[in-house]
Parts: structure tokens; C-alpha cells; sequence
């Protein structure tokens, strides 16, 4: 059961690495890469508690990027989720209102 959630988890943040370089202008942009913020997947798509590294990066990141994946249909779907808004809160930062 255990290795099966792992499997589970670790498809999940490959899927959302892939989203996340499916990104138009991602990679270009150093500023607004949403593939730094890859360490708070497990926490976005498994609902583990965000790491210090994941927390560490979203302080890091600009409010602009993040406002940019509120609005992508790619990402909007992880930034919006109840367990992307547990992850700010847990790091202490508010969503950014766009």
C-alpha cells in the first residue's frame, strides 16, 4: 500500500514538472520559472507538509510570476487548489490577490 502511494506521489510531481516545462515562456524567463517552485509539489499534489525548501521558494518568488500561474490554464489548477492555498499558509504568505 505504501509503495503504491509513493508510485502515486511520484507520477504526481512528475506530471506537474511536465506541466510546468509545458509553459510558455518558462523557460526563457529566469524570473518567472515555475519549475523553481518544484520542490512544493509533494506538498501541492500529495498533501505532505510543505518542505523549508519549498517555502524558501515561494518567499523568492515574484508576486507578478505567481499571479501569471493563477491565471495559466496549465498551472492555475495547482496554484488555486485547496492544497496550493494550505501551502501558503503553512509558509506564512498570503496568495497573492491579482
Amino acid at each position: 500500500m505504501a509503495a503504491a502511494k509513493a508510485t502515486l506521489v511520484c507520477f504526481m510531481v512528475m506530471a506537474l514538472a511536465t506541466a510546468l516545462l509545458a509553459v510558455p515562456g518558462a523557460v526563457e524567463g529566469a524570473t518567472c520559472s515555475p519549475t523553481q517552485l518544484t520542490p512544493c509539489a509533494p506538498a501541492i499534489i500529495g498533501n505532505a507538509a510543505p518542505s523549508a525548501a519549498c517555502c524558501g521558494k515561494l518567499k523568492a518568488h515574484p508576486a507578478s510570476c505567481l499571479c501569471k500561474y493563477k491565471k495559466d490554464p496549465n498551472l492555475q489548477r495547482y496554484v488555486n487548489s485547496p492544497n496550493g492555498k494550505k501551502v501558503f499558509a503553512a509558509c506564512k504568505l498570503r496568495l497573492p490577490s491579482c
